[in-house]
């Protein structure tokens, strides 16, 4: 069973480094000269003009939430190059969508938090946790502390501890995962958390990857009027799922079915599902949407596109987890298939291209051409660099257009690029001015704004420059 989600009010959010926010104002600022097609031919100049009227891109099944806070957390300490900081340590909860609560721990010690921020479930292989030898021993921590682990006496017993809070259980449990997802050299600055730390990290043993609370494989399935399209597989580790036919079902025909031609209303681990399209259908497209209520996996990575930390699952309620897989099909032509998945041991989005057509199926992307024959499927690897945002659409005939959108986030912000830890708490209110405990946002930097102000302060400076060259030019030019 889980610990009940009784946590304390949370208080301010404790200092953050200036350079952090400096970095990351730089950051914000040459990403928004890429998106303006400024710097250089990145993935996101070559993004048609109409990607924003996609709709929403395609994304990994499972649990979607929002970020609430840190919720119950102590004090560690981090020590790099630069001297120690203090930084908060502890539990986030985020709200699920459609219902439910997730507990989480922080799993990049340099990264901030954003207030609000949206989540979804992630392989780990999409995650810094992918390429990280330790990610096993991360899941151990959390399946044998808190809040899985909610008998703090007996918790306390095994690491030697003579009493544990729930502060010092969440701080404790904190610092063990960041010792693994970071290296990172952090202390507990309670004595019985610390304790807890060490018992965590020196009894750590590999766990193997959860496996997702809810996904369609693949996500794209294409193919002939008169045909079962398919098949989609569901993996769940709910008892049950709940399958929702494509809106315009009753008009165009078009039912979500087995093997046996048999309708589906619902399903379970395993299941095989077909889109069956009628012979007379004309070109087109539908989308299977399959829902369920159960627990997330422990260990499971949750990842937001806005930059916001990468977290990890320590806890969760019974909760809505969904997913969807497209189907298209024509009488004639290329009919594909795209689905995308980040591959963070390459660096890469990787892109699988499937063609059930009777034509070949060409497409660009990023200004190399790339054609999939006629019943073949391929891998394309398109490379980013780390934190980028990529936002682009492949087009193909019958009007099709698969969008895809979000942020490579593949490493941590390791404390030997010259940064001091940033602060895990709730991210501090864009007002400035005091917070609760007389702390002086402005002073410390703690305000949300900051990076905010220091790039738009030096995207200012950059077109100042620029006006003040084509000035003086101007001027040059009349004098002569």
């Amino acid at each position: 069973m889980l610990a009940p989600f009784s946590a304390p009010p949370a208080s301010p959010a404790p200092p953050v480094h200036r350079r952090g926010a400096v970095r990351r104002a730089a950051a914000t600022l040459l990403t928004g000269l890429l998106t303006a097609g400024v710097l250089g031919t990145g993935v996101l100049t070559a993004a048609p003009a109409a990607a924003e009227e996609d709709g929403a891109p395609q994304v990994q099944g499972g649990a979607a939430a929002t970020l609430g806070g840190l919720k119950i957390y102590g004090t560690a300490v981090v020590h790099a190059d630069g001297g120690d900081q203090e930084v908060a340590a502890g539990l986030f909860e985020m709200s699920v969508d459609g219902g439910g609560t997730l507990q989480t721990y922080g799993v990049d010690l340099h990264a901030p938090t954003q207030r609000d921020a949206r989540y979804h479930e992630m392989p780990w292989s999409g995650t810094s946790l992918g390429a990280n030898k330790d990610a096993g021993r991360i899941r151990w921590i959390l399946q044998h502390s808190y809040p899985q682990v909610n008998d703090l006496a007996a918790l306390a017993r095994q690491a030697g501890a003579q009493g544990l809070t729930e502060q010092d259980a969440a701080a404790g449990t904190q610092v063990a995962v960041w010792r693994f997802s970071d290296h990172a050299d952090v202390e507990a600055a309670d004595p019985q958390a610390e304790k807890l730390a060490d018992y965590l990290v020196g009894s750590a043993r590999k766990m193997p990857e959860p496996q997702a609370s809810l996904v369609l494989d693949p996500p794209a399935v294409s193919g002939h009027p008169g045909e079962r399209i398919g098949p989609v597989t569901v993996h769940t580790n709910a008892g049950g799922v709940t399958v929702t036919p494509p809106v315009d079902a009753a008009i165009s025909g078009v039912r979500i079915v087995d093997a046996a031609g048999r309708a589906v209303t619902s399903a379970a681990d395993g299941s095989r599902l077909y889109v069956e399209v009628p012979a007379d259908a004309a070109d087109g497209s539908a989308e299977l949407t399959v829902q369920a209520s159960t627990t997330v996996p422990v260990g499971r990575a949750l990842v937001s596109d806005s930059r916001s930390q990468t977290q990890i699952l320590a806890g969760s309620s019974e909760s809505t987890v969904s997913a969807a897989a497209s189907a298209a099909w024509a009488e004639q032509g290329a009919i594909p298939a795209l689905s995308a998945a980040r591959n963070c041991t390459e660096g890469a989005l990787e892109i699988t291209a499937v063609n059930r057509g009777d034509e070949e199926f060409v497409f660009e992307l990023m200004g190399v051409r790339h054609s999939i024959a006629a019943g073949a499927s391929r891998a394309v690897t398109v490379p980013l660099q780390e934190d980028q945002p990529y936002d682009f659409s492949v087009s193909g005939p019958h009007g099709f257009r698969q969008r895809f959108a979000g942020v490579l986030d593949c490493r941590t912000q390791s404390s030997d690029s010259g940064l001091t830890a940033q602060t895990l708490s709730e991210p501090s209110p864009a007002t400035a001015g005091l917070a609760s405990d007389g702390t002086d946002l402005a002073e410390t930097g703690g305000s949300a704004v900051t990076p905010l102000i220091a790039g738009v302060a030096i995207g200012l400076v950059l077109i100042g420059g620029t006006v003040l060259l084509l000035l003086r030019g101007r001027s040059t030019a009349s004098r002569g």
